[in-house]
């Protein structure tokens, strides 16, 4: 058997607001605090395969595009509805060089860590 990603690590300045605002958009809960880190995951724990996110406290700032990013599907509305939602809970734009003619959306974190919106709808 091969491995799976259990936990995905985001280095971050506030895990507090960084946590809610990926619980927002996941449907995640907070599973764990710990030294100020905080752990977000799907709220049927281990009945879920999705991944957790620990959401790590640093002080380093942001410097450049991330080498690994998100990307999301709606799982129950079409993908306008889903980007409206994603930026009334904080997500905002973000270019990185795309053309403007791609099928989906980079946004950005609170924190500015770069994600896509794709448009392809996936079940609950």
């Amino acid at each position: 058997m091969a491995c799976r990603i259990t936990e995905i690590v985001l280095d971050c300045r506030d895990p507090e607001e960084l946590a809610g605002f990926w619980c927002e958009v996941l449907g995640y809960v907070v599973q764990a605090r710990e030294d100020g880190d905080i752990g977000i995951g799907p709220p049927d724990g281990d009945g879920d395969p999705r991944p957790t996110l620990v959401l790590n406290r640093t002080d380093e700032p942001k410097t450049g595009k991330l080498r690994l990013h998100f990307d999301v599907n709606a799982a129950d509305r079409d993908q306008d509805a889903e980007l409206e939602r994603l930026l009334a809970a904080g997500a905002r734009p973000a270019d990185v060089g795309q053309s403007g003619e791609e099928s989906w959306y980079v946004l950005a974190d609170p924190e500015g860590n770069e994600f896509c919106l794709l448009r392809r709808r996936v079940s609950g």
